[in-house]
């Protein structure tokens, strides 16, 4: 298998991971507050880390490596917590689409500009990601689109907007720091994201009640790192603005598994942006 196609595979990995991440934090949601399954999830993960390191002797990489690492973990935390409060603010559909896609395109953008334009083959299936992110992402609100629109007020939009960008900043951030090693770079990220999540809550406490989220965080913050483990090494095989779309379809695994589990069917809209997910990434593959 070529460079873009490992990419492409480990990329895949990445979003099945975190859409079955996202599944079991929304299923814990529904209990317990968002912020505290995410939080508890992150701090049980960089103590796993830090033994795992420890254990295997690991060298530590060079200071800059960690520090690209960190900003990443400090800002997603930071963009997850503006995400939440922009979804809280208007109709999620909207707002879901647009930071989804805005997490792409960042790392795409940062991508063409930094190892130049992809070949025509790889620019159709990024585009075909992009698209299939908008149709994964994108549910219907009752009185059309416009109704959206209406509906979902201008700060909900700009902070959809922020979070898109600060996600898609992180993926950029992560790839930067891959040169030092993945291991490392996910602990740094992680006691970054860790010290983001407790000056948010401590700062906005969430509301009661305060228990039933650790063994939803556990499994929903394993799931997570190893999500960013096969990101990370997708980096490292090939162009970033694969990696980056490739990764972006994990809502197409939450919902995936919505339907397995809950029997939430998905939209019509939604299984073909899966169908255009797929072909995407068979393109990206060759």
């Amino acid at each position: 298998m070529n460079g873009s196609g490992t990419a492409a595979g480990l990329g895949l990995l990445s979003a099945t991971t975190w859409g079955g991440s996202d599944f079991v934090g929304g299923v814990g949601a529904r209990r317990a507050p968002a912020l505290l399954i995410v939080a508890s999830g992150h701090i049980v993960s960089l103590f796993l880390l830090l033994a795992l390191c420890r254990a295997m002797g690991i060298a530590i990489p060079g200071s800059s490596f960690l520090l690209y690492a960190a900003l990443g973990g400090f800002e997603g935390s930071l963009a997850l917590a503006v995400f939440y409060r922009a979804l809280a603010m208007g109709a999620m559909g909207l707002t879901a689409a647009l930071t989804g896609l805005l997490t792409a395109l960042v790392p795409v953008a940062f991508s063409i500009l930094h190892d130049g334009l992809p070949t025509p083959l790889t620019a159709i299936g990024l585009a075909m990601g992009l698209a299939a992110i908008w149709l994964i992402t994108r549910t219907p609100t009752a009185g059309g689109p416009d109704a959206a629109v209406r509906s979902t007020p201008p700060a909900a939009l700009l902070l959809g907007s922020l979070a898109g960008i600060g996600f898609g900043t992180q993926l950029i951030l992560f790839k930067m720091a891959s040169g030092g090693g993945i291991l490392w770079a996910m602990t740094s990220a992680r006691a970054a994201g860790v010290a983001a999540l407790i000056l948010v809550i401590a700062a906005v406490p969430p509301k009661a009640p305060w228990r039933g989220f650790w063994l939803t965080g556990i499994l929903a913050g394993t799931l997570d790192t190893l999500g960013n483990l096969f990101y990370i090494q997708a980096t490292r095989f090939g162009r970033l603005d694969v990696a980056a779309v490739v990764c972006s379809l994990y809502p197409g695994g939450t919902i995936l598994l919505a339907a397995l589990v809950l029997r939430e069917l998905p939209t019509r809209r939604q299984m073909a942006g899966i169908a255009v997910a797929l072909a995407a990434v068979a393109l990206l593959s060759l």
